[in-house]
C-alpha cells in the first residue's frame, strides 16, 4: 500500500464509523495523526469533506463523491495484488484475523502453523477478544474476517458457520461421574459450579440451552466465576467444582487423563464458530487462499 491508498483507507474509516477516535483504534494511529490524514487530503482536493457538526461528523456533498471513488479505488488496488500474485506465484501480504477466546486459543493455532507451511510468506497476525469485540473489529474495517462463538447482530456483517463445537461437562477424574457417560441436565444443579465470565459466548451459550431445559443460572450452585479457560481448568482439576467449556478447549488435558468429560442425556450442547466477514468485502488473494484453506480444513484431525 503507497501513502495515497492509506490516506484514502484512513478517510473512508472515518467516513463509515463517523469518529475519529474509532478510527484510530482500527488503524493504529493517534488521533491527530488521522486528523492529519484527513486535512492532507482536503488540502488536495481544496475543499472540506467532513462537516463537523456538534459531536456529530457526516461527509460534505465533495466528501461523498470521494467516499465514492475511494472505494473503488481501493478496490482496485486490490484487484490488482490479486492478479499480480497470480502470476508471480507467490501470494504475499498479510492478513489480520479476529477470534475469540476459545477458537483464538485452541483451534486456530494448528490450522495457521499449517497454512504457513504452504504459504511461507503470507503474514498472519491474530487478535483475540471476546465475540462482541471481534465483532466490533470486523464491522470497522480493522480486520480482514473473525472467526466468533456466537451469533451476530449487526446488520453489516454476514456470518456462516465453519466449524463444528460441542459444549461437554468437565470433572476432575477422581469424580463419582467419571464412571458414567452421561449426566441429566437437573443433576448439574446439584454439583459446585465454575462459570466463565460475562460477555462470553461460551456462557452465554451455556445459559441460554440451560434455560430451553428450564434450567436457570440461578439454580446452579456456582462457587467462582472465572475469565480465563485455563484457570477454570485447573479450578476443576484442583476438585474445586465441574464445568462446561468447549471440546476444542479441553483436548489436551481429556489426552492426559487430568481431566474427565461427561456428556449430556437430554441431548449434546452443541454449536457451531461462525466466521464473520462485512457484506460485500473486498479481499485480498492473501485473505482468499486462507479463507479457502479455513473452510476446507479437516478439524477432526486436532482432535
Amino acid at each position: 500500500m503507497g501513502m495515497e491508498d492509506h490516506k484514502l483507507k484512513v478517510f473512508c474509516t472515518v467516513a463509515e464509523t463517523k469518529s475519529f477516535s474509532k478510527t484510530s483504534e482500527i488503524i493504529h494511529l493517534t488521533q491527530p495523526a488521522v486528523s492529519l490524514q484527513i486535512q492532507a487530503l482536503e488540502e488536495t482536493y481544496e475543499t472540506k469533506l467532513f462537516d463537523r457538526t456538534g459531536n456529530t461528523i457526516s461527509l460534505t456533498p465533495s466528501g461523498e463523491v470521494l467516499y465514492n471513488y475511494a472505494k473503488d479505488i481501493l478496490a482496485l488496488y486490490a484487484e490488482a495484488e490479486k492478479e499480480i500474485g497470480k502470476i508471480t506465484g507467490l501470494i504475499r501480504g498479510s492478513i489480520m484475523i479476529g477470534a475469540s477466546t476459545t477458537i483464538g486459543n485452541y483451534v486456530l493455532p494448528s490450522v495457521i502453523v499449517d497454512f504457513k507451511k504452504a504459504h511461507p510468506k503470507i503474514k498472519v497476525s491474530v487478535v483475540i477478544g471476546n465475540t462482541k469485540r471481534i465483532e466490533d473489529l470486523v464491522n470497522g474495517g480493522a480486520i480482514d474476517f473473525g472467526v466468533v462463538e456466537g451469533s451476530t447482530t449487526k446488520q453489516r456483517i454476514v456470518a456462516e458457520p465453519i466449524i463444528d463445537d460441542e459444549l461437554i461437562i468437565i470433572i476432575p477424574p477422581y469424580h463419582p461421574w467419571a464412571k458414567r457417560r452421561l449426566v441429566s441436565i437437573l443433576e448439574l444443579s446439584k454439583e459446585p459450579f465454575i462459570l466463565r465470565e460475562e460477555g462470553s459466548g461460551t456462557r452465554i451459550h451455556i445459559e441460554r440451552f440451560l434455560t430451553s431445559h428450564g434450567v436457570n443460572l440461578s439454580d446452579l450452585k456456582v462457587v467462582m466465576s472465572l475469565g480465563g479457560i485455563e484457570s477454570i481448568k485447573l479450578a476443576v482439576e484442583n476438585g474445586i467444582g465441574i464445568s462446561i467449556i468447549s471440546k476444542w478447549a479441553a483436548r489436551k488435558e481429556l489426552k492426559y487423563g487430568t481431566l474427565r468429560s461427561v456428556g449430556l442425556k437430554e441431548e449434546p450442547m452443541e454449536r457451531s464458530f461462525m466466521l464473520i466477514q462485512v457484506k460485500n468485502n473486498i479481499i485480498t488473494h492473501a485473505v482468499d487462499e486462507f479463507l479457502a484453506y479455513l473452510r476446507g480444513y479437516d478439524y477432526s484431525n486436532l482432535l
